[in-house]
């Protein structure tokens, strides 16, 4: 090496560490803040005023660009890990989580095939295996972790339908003009996405008055609707309302019917962790996929869904892609990641949970989720001997739904907008049965029962 390029790597060299440097600083002082403003959206204008051109021919550099997203875009976002975001469903990772993120992230891992990544999809499965187990599912469950539960929830409707086409092409049976689906009518916006992409029809079936599907009325729309079901499609904590169906009832339901049984428990079925909530969900035991999201109530960072199958053989039967490259993968029967959703490259996004669940154990994990349910209760408890307020259902896991008497969409509207402005909540309005209403979504575990009372003080 000459001397200017011996100089010209050195120079490289200390750039690089000084700029790990600055990035790691920051990290540090982001993932320590128990103070983080909860900071609000800014708009197009305002943000291109005040960022100005970042991306150039020449670069900005690592101070000014880091300088622009610490100081500018992100105060533009809403903190998400804020006590007092109560909206959509929140995020509440570990300290140990989040900082291990940036492992995955700085060990340049691949966790789509075991070739690749076999220590990393170890640690994955074990985390898979153990939510399998504490969801009485048999030895040899497994899956994958996903994006989130949109993907998670196609990719087990995508199996579903496999299996019930290699079911009746076994059988020398004809295939349905059109397959269909159950579900219930209050089940998230991703099964219909799901449908829309598979091209398949949604059955809807309305639930009971609490927002319960139950398993009679789903025996009845599979006697309805036979052999063109191939899958039904249970809640285990719908968004809205945190309503978990009656799962055994659909189960024994189904087991009368040639159907795939899948439990979308993407925000509530971690609540199983809890003794407060366990019994709620007997009969999702029986299921042949079902998926969680470790982002809601598993205290990992943005973006993890575990999808797990009672037997993965369907999973891989459905997703493994094949190509002349893939072979060396494809034809081993080694357990890559890959094989098992709607995906190919995919980062090793389950092991923050596993470092997490490794650091601190799942004891710690079924106290937070049991504070939590503990800390709906007590404030639906005051909500419903609150003057002025209609608590709309009892809650059953961590969303409480109510109601401010005489109140308009417009009154909601400009409240959730004042307490931003205030910097006070994060409480976006939502609706049920045509009415305006308004919506705690407790996760956070530094949640407390002052501040929410504190939020409800401010509706005058």
């Amino acid at each position: 090496m000459t001397q200017p390029d011996a100089t010209r790597m050195h120079r490289i060299s200390d750039e690089n560490e000084r700029l790990v440097d600055l990035v790691l600083d920051y990290s540090r002082r982001r993932i320590l803040s128990n103070d983080t403003p909860l900071d609000k959206p800014a708009s197009p204008a305002e943000l291109r005023r005040l960022a100005g051109a970042t991306v150039t021919e020449q670069g900005l550099g690592a101070d000014r660009a880091l300088s622009i997203f610490e100081h500018v875009l992100a105060p533009a976002c809403i903190t998400t890990d804020h006590p007092q975001y109560l909206s959509f469903i929140p995020v509440a990772p570990t300290k140990a989580a989040t900082a291990f993120d940036l492992v995955v992230s700085a060990s340049a891992l691949y966790g789509g095939s075991w070739l690749e990544g076999a220590g990393a999809v170890h640690a994955e499965n074990e985390v898979l295996t153990w939510l399998a187990r504490e969801f009485g599912m048999p030895d040899g469950a497994g899956g994958v972790f996903v994006q989130g539960g949109t993907l998670g929830n196609l990719s087990a409707l995508v199996a579903a339908r496999e299996a019930a086409r290699r079911r009746l092409d076994k059988r020398g049976e004809a295939h349905p003009t059109r397959w269909k689906f159950v579900c219930g009518a209050e089940a998230h916006s991703s099964v219909a996405s799901a449908a829309r992409i598979m091209d398949v029809e949604v059955v809807r079936v309305q639930p009971d008055e609490d927002g319960v599907l139950r398993g009679d009325a789903v025996a009845a729309a599979l006697a309805e609707h036979g052999a063109s079901v191939f899958a039904v499609i249970a809640t285990g904590g719908s968004t809205n309302f945190g309503i978990v169906d009656d799962l055994a009832g659909i189960a024994a339901a189904v087991r009368d019917h040639d159907a795939w049984f899948h439990v979308d428990g993407a925000y509530g079925l971690a609540a199983m962790l809890s003794p407060l909530a366990r019994d709620r969900f007997a009969g999702v035991e029986h299921a042949d996929s079902v998926i969680v999201d470790p982002h809601k109530w598993l205290f990992a960072p943005f973006d993890a869904c575990a999808l797990i199958y009672r037997d993965p053989v369907a999973g891989r039967l459905a997703h493994t892609q094949h190509a002349e490259y893939l072979d060396t993968l494809t034809d081993s029967a080694e357990w890559s990641p890959s094989d098992y959703a709607a995906h190919l490259t995919r980062r090793a996004r389950g092991l923050p949970t596993w470092f997490s669940l490794a650091t601190y154990g799942a004891a710690a994990y079924r106290e937070a989720i049991s504070a939590s349910i503990a800390l709906a209760q007590r404030i639906a408890a005051h909500l419903a001997d609150r003057p002025g307020f209609r608590l709309v259902r009892p809650p059953q896991l961590g969303v409480v739904v109510f109601e401010r008497e005489g109140w308009t969409k417009v009154d909601y509207d400009q409240w959730s907008l004042r307490l931003l402005e205030d910097q006070r909540a994060f409480v976006t309005p939502s609706s049920h049965a045509g009415r305006t209403n308004a919506r705690f979504a407790i996760l956070n575990p530094n949640t407390t029962y002052e501040q929410l009372v504190g939020i409800l003080d401010t509706m005058k």
